[in-house]
């Protein structure tokens, strides 16, 4: 084998860049003066870093240096690898190899340090007669995806006499980020969400309660009651929809409204008090960047469940369970917060977050862990007990409304649960 052939037994197969063409589009399109903004961290929605984003180096243990960790490329452009090197003892000559299967290895500039074969190509050999110019080499050496994926990954395999060492190269697209405006207040932060039907009593006397306690913080409500009726009043935005679209096609209309960092989702028939601080779910959001919702209490009902998902094998699907009450790790700062990952219906969720995940529309009346399924493994929950809204006291004679309320979709939610999610097995029973 000539010294020049990458070592190792990875098929060469895998070496051939694949061919994508990128289109460069350097339009000017126009510069609007941001001093009449607050500065970029004061909008955006500012969310805590991972520690598996750090750069972690690999000490030369082996007697080889490479970023075991943190190592993230734009997808098609060239950045260079930190923290590359060999440190063995002295020889007259180094010879060491990289190979890639996603992307292109290069030297920027090549030099006269050493010998350098396959320059833009998958593999490298890199030839040296000491171990500063080989390190001065790999110093500059460049790694380029040759995909375009909003996020995938590759292996470098960094190999050096008998030591093979592989680390791995994340390929991820930046995205833009949602930028909020902070406001001014507590009305300026949080738009209070509501899906009604058929309940305008109920909507009215809760939209009074609000009135109380936050005078301009703006309320929308998605309607798709029968005979409409307009509901008045200023802050408040009133969508109409077709009758009886269920409630989960009018919380999407109402989240898709929403302008503020914040939103609080509510029933028609809660009913605010001295003890509806929504100040204080701000709070805890603030101090956790990482959290997606809280919820509190609604009267003395503050249901809380944990659940559990394996993923089993392809063809069979997975299976998820629920269990009663929260995890047991608490919200830093605020004892009385756990983390959970089904809640009542009665949260602050930061807009942005909740748009990932959405309401199914098929599902029209009785639907609340449905949202908590989609929502697992996406969305950062918890609940807390220091905030207490109330519920009106049900009122009789709206049997039109009850109907409704009452229709079994149990059919339905199967259905979604076995084939949409791909279930083997599912338990929502709280043990």
């Amino acid at each position: 084998m000539s010294v020049y052939q990458p070592i190792g037994v990875i098929s060469m197969s895998v070496y051939q860049p694949i061919g994508v063409t990128s289109i460069s589009v350097y339009q000017h399109i126009g510069v609007i003066s941001m001093s009449v903004f607050p500065p970029f961290p004061l909008y955006v929605s500012c969310r805590a870093s991972s520690t598996l984003d750090l750069l972690l180096v690999a000490p030369a243990n082996s007697p080889l240096q490479y970023p075991i960790q943190g190592f993230t490329v734009v997808p098609l452009k060239g950045t260079p690898i930190p923290g590359l090197g060999v440190y063995a003892p002295e020889r007259q000559i180094y010879k060491v190899s990289l190979v890639v299967s996603r992307g292109v290895l290069s030297v920027k500039p090549i030099g006269m340090d050493g010998l350098v074969e396959g320059d833009g190509s998958a593999y490298l050999n890199i030839t040296a007669l000491g171990a500063d110019k080989l390190n001065t080499i790999l110093g500059r050496v460049h790694y380029t995806s040759t995909v375009y994926r909003l996020r995938t990954g590759d292996l470098v395999h960094f190999i050096f006499e008998k030591h093979n060492a592989t680390f791995p190269v994340v390929i991820e697209q930046a995205s833009v980020p949602i930028i909020f405006d902070p406001g001014e207040d507590i009305n300026s932060q949080v738009t209070i969400t509501t899906k009604t039907f058929l309940r305008y009593f109920e909507l009215n006397t809760m939209i009074y309660s609000i009135r109380q306690y936050y005078k301009t913080m703006k309320i929308i409500i998605a309607d798709d009651s029968f005979n409409p009726i307009k509901v008045n009043g200023s802050d408040i935005e009133q969508y109409f929809m077709p009758p009886a679209q269920g409630w989960f096609a009018g919380r999407t209309l109402a989240v898709s409204q929403v302008t503020t960092k914040y939103l609080l989702w509510v029933d028609d028939d809660f009913y605010f008090t001295e003890y509806t601080k929504i100040e204080k779910l701000v709070e805890v959001m603030e101090s956790m960047p990482e959290l997606d919702m809280v919820s509190s209490m609604v009267g003395r009902s503050g249901f809380s469940y944990r659940m559990t998902y394996e993923e089993g094998e392809e063809d069979e699907g997975g299976c998820l369970m629920r269990f009663r009450g929260p995890h047991e790790e608490t919200v830093p700062g605020f004892p009385q917060c756990y983390l959970s990952n089904v809640v009542i219906n009665f949260f602050l969720a930061r807009t942005d977050s909740l748009r990932k995940v959405l309401f199914d529309p098929r599902l029209k009346r009785a639907a609340h862990s449905q949202f908590f399924v989609d929502a697992f493994g996406k969305l950062l929950i918890a609940h807390c007990n220091h905030v207490v809204v109330d519920h009106q006291t049900k009122r009789p004679g709206n049997d039109k409304y009850l109907s409704f309320r009452k229709k079994n979709e149990n059919d339905e939610n199967r259905r979604l649960y076995f084939f949409k999610n791909h279930f083997s097995c599912i338990n929502l029973r709280a043990d």
